[in-house]
């Protein structure tokens, strides 16, 4: 009789697993704002298995490590030091990965290029007027990867005048964060969107592949112009980095918020914008503004020799007209 009930509730528990296996997904989409901007996430799943409490909160700890806006942050808290401080994990990656495509481009992507930054007036506090040449080279003393090192958790920095800036990279890593916080609840089909930063995974129920749009060039949020290309990404990343929206007049010259940290001075060359593709968005968001700064051969070239990369760029030709092309990485993206 014992073994009888074992074998009935055996069988009873294979069916409740069986009926919670074929229960349809359903559509949880959640939204506020971080970093600035807003986020969306959209995933598929039987029930509801992560929050907006839980995504808030993971971003709220994420910008007490590395958000520039937060005077107590351990960012903050590193450039007003003398010599560095002990890291979080967040923090200790994102140093990592920036340190590392660094030395990728060429020193094109720099995570101490915060001086420039501020200098040239995209950083929180606003200059009264723009540095000479001189003061460009004062700035470019405490420049460069070689002025800070890791050790273990401790994050030195040779002199106190170095100030990291990592908002290149910071929010391709949020949203690998939140795309984490998913999978470790048996999510596997999402999209994520961050501030135009976006990873995604997976399908909607039907089969369909997840869409994006890549915007026009119009730079007027209120009135956008309709999208450039509509792609099937599949599971990834896709960050966009461009000179058309973040950026100073100056006598009569488009100031860029994107810096050269070989030269101190903003970029200008004839790139308007990169979408690129990658496995992760940490990947994606760390090289797209240094393949802005690279220019378009420089770009080809360099995404010529990588397989786990591609790039959609918009650029303007010695004519003035505004081109397209694509790298082989990006082109089965359509």
């Amino acid at each position: 009789m014992k073994n009888k009930l074992l074998f009935l509730t055996g069988i009873v528990v294979i069916i409740l697993c069986a009926s919670a296996r074929q229960r349809p997904l359903q559509r949880f989409e959640l939204k506020g704002f971080a970093q600035g901007t807003t986020y969306s996430i959209i995933y598929y799943a039987a029930d509801s298995l992560v929050s907006i409490a839980q995504t808030d909160s993971l971003l709220k700890r994420f910008d007490r490590s590395v958000s520039l806006y937060d005077p107590n942050s351990l960012i903050s808290q590193f450039n007003r030091s003398a010599k560095g401080i002990q890291i979080d994990e967040p923090f200790r990656v994102l140093v990592t990965r920036a340190i590392q495509i660094s030395k990728a481009t060429g020193g094109l992507v720099d995570p101490t290029v915060k001086p420039l930054v501020d200098a040239w007036g995209f950083g929180v506090v606003k200059p009264t007027r723009y540095p000479n040449k001189n003061e460009i080279k004062t700035l470019l003393k405490n420049i460069g990867i070689d002025k800070i090192y890791l050790k273990g958790r401790y994050l030195h920095k040779k002199s106190a005048a170095v100030q990291l800036d990592l908002n290149g990279i910071a929010q391709g890593y949020s949203v690998d964060l939140l795309a984490l916080l998913l999978e470790r609840n048996h999510i596997s089909n999402y999209l994520i969107e961050l501030g135009g930063e976006l990873r995604i995974k997976g399908r909607k129920p039907n089969n369909e592949p997840f869409k994006v749009g890549i915007e026009g060039i119009s730079g007027n949020d209120l009135n956008p112009e309709p999208m450039r290309k509509v792609i099937e990404p599949g599971d990834g990343a896709i960050t966009t980095s461009g000179n058309y929206r973040k950026h100073h007049k100056a006598g009569g010259k488009q100031v860029s918020h994107l810096m050269n940290p070989l030269t101190g001075f903003p970029m200008q060359n004839e790139m308007i914008s990169v979408t690129v593709y990658a496995r992760d968005a940490i990947t994606a968001d760390g090289f797209d503004n240094g393949f802005m700064v690279m220019g378009l051969k420089r770009t080809l070239a360099f995404l010529a020799k990588r397989k786990d990369m591609g790039a959609y760029i918009v650029y303007r030709k010695a004519d003035g007209l505004v081109a397209d092309t694509v790298t082989s990485g990006f082109k089965n993206k359509n």
